[in-house]
């Protein structure tokens, strides 16, 4: 299939003779003589040039304008710029627009030919950059998170809505393996700067010097082993998103130059004297308190206040137990395609035992778990001996006492099932009533509730 090229020209013999020369060399050619009627054809989708030869003056006006009023349109087109008188002003704004280039009247057409085969094969890369980006974010919708407990249902709610703003920055907190990177994913893919990089670090995986040097970039100089220039992952992200894993390990003084960043969208490469412009969204995620290092002094209060516009927890595995009755046939169908295997029976004493463990290491863990059983299964019986959970023993039930419960200290419950049970308990014999309950605790109403949210637990 020809490539097409879209000339726009007023000049009708120059026109013609143009078309004539690109239709030999494989072009689908489309002539348009004035502004509007080029409009016409970029505007309505008639066509989708490749490459765009323009004059850069004609009768009903300065193609530059159109341009402009159609860069989002038409992004992936380069645009190569003929005029007869040349203009600095012109030239200037055609190169802050993104035309590929420009060339004055006359001109060789060999030359010209090198011009527009230039700028196709950059608009060819731009293209599949754009498919590829495009295939990664149809992996990353609101379906990538799965699960229909209330808890997954709420936080897929949260981020449909989130993905609709054009928020400058967000904190995703939530416990190792729940699934955060995802989440920032997803946010980055449904939003409005889906078509832009979304660059990814972990702030903890790196030493300051070397954080502070990926993130801001480097001239060539600023220190042994810097023997060129290296765009840091600001610039990588400008106009999309960068994503900052695990920002409550930053130091405290590298906190303070992306304060600086991320308040004034400008930053200084290392060893650079003048300041860059960027554009970005910036999604930070942690799975410590940062509220709880901020009044201990090891996160500033200030960065965390101008992160924190908007926020989003991410709940455990633990408190969406439901949820396992998808994730798991899932994750062993998706180790099957990647073993050969094919696990399909799955029995009663193992799903007892899936639910019964609380999954510290949440989403992960669980991927992980089920991998191993997959690839030591020998047939389609899931092997329940490879779980190897730790105490995922039956809990005996528990005794009452007259005024009072009685918790075994035996290590069979953890402290957490041992608050579960306790307060579910108080809530079966105040008939589920909640200030009732609050008050044979010890304890507020709120936070009771707060407590029954967290367990999903039964009141009125």
């Amino acid at each position: 299939m020809a490539d097409t090229l879209l000339i726009i020209e007023d000049e009708l013999l120059l026109g013609t003779e143009l078309a004539r020369f690109f239709s030999k060399r494989g072009w689908e050619v489309t002539i348009a003589q004035t502004i509007r009627q080029a409009e016409s054809h970029l505007s309505k989708q008639e066509i989708d040039p490749l490459v765009v030869l323009s004059d850069m003056n004609l009768p009903d006006g300065n193609t530059l304008d159109l341009l402009e009023n159609l860069k989002n349109k038409i992004s992936s087109s380069e645009w190569v710029f003929l005029t007869g008188y040349g203009s600095v002003a012109d030239s200037v704004r055609a190169v802050r627009l993104g035309a590929y280039d420009f060339i004055e009247k006359p001109c060789e057409l060999e030359r010209l030919n090198l011009l527009v085969e230039g700028a196709a094969r950059s608009a060819r890369a731009q293209r599949r950059v754009q498919q590829q980006t495009a295939a990664q974010n149809s992996r990353h919708t609101l379906d990538a998170l799965i699960g229909s407990s209330p808890p997954a249902t709420a936080l897929r709610s949260m981020i449909a809505q989130m993905a609709k703003v054009p928020f400058s920055s967000l904190i995703i907190s939530g416990e190792t393996g729940s699934g955060k990177g995802l989440i920032a994913r997803i946010l980055h893919s449904t939003g409005s700067r889906a078509q832009a990089p979304l660059v990814e670090i972990n702030c903890a995986a790196l030493p300051r010097e070397l954080l502070e040097s990926e993130l801001f970039g480097y001239e060539a100089g600023a220190f042994t082993g810097a023997k060129k220039r290296h765009r840091g992952l600001f610039e990588q992200a400008h106009t999309g998103t960068l994503f900052l894993d695990e920002i409550g390990e930053m130091d405290l003084d590298l906190q303070t130059k992306l304060l600086k960043a991320v308040e004034d969208f400008r930053i200084r490469r290392l060893g650079g004297e003048t300041e860059i412009s960027i554009d970005v969204q910036i999604i930070a995620a942690t799975n410590l308190n940062l509220a709880q290092k901020v009044e201990q002094g090891q996160f500033r209060s200030d960065l965390y206040h101008r992160l924190n516009i908007m926020s989003l927890r991410v709940p455990p595995l633990r408190e969406r137990k439901q949820d396992l009755e998808e994730l798991v046939p899932l994750f062993i169908a998706d180790s099957n395609r990647k073993s050969a295997k094919n696990v399909s029976h799955i029995s009663q004493q193992t799903w007892d035992n899936l639910k019964r463990y609380d999954w510290p290491g949440n989403v992960r863990e669980l991927r992980n778990v089920l991998e191993r059983c997959v690839l030591l299964a020998t047939d389609e019986n899931f092997p329940d001996q490879w779980l190897q959970l730790p105490n995922i023993s039956s809990k005996p039930s528990l005794p009452q006492v007259e005024n009072g419960i009685f918790l075994p200290l035996d290590g069979s419950l953890s402290l957490q099932d041992m608050e579960k049970y306790l307060i579910q308990e108080v809530l079966n014999r105040t008939d589920e009533n909640v200030t009732a309950a609050a008050r044979m605790l010890g304890t507020t109403r709120e936070t009771l509730r707060y407590r029954v949210q967290k367990y999903n637990l039964k009141c009125k």
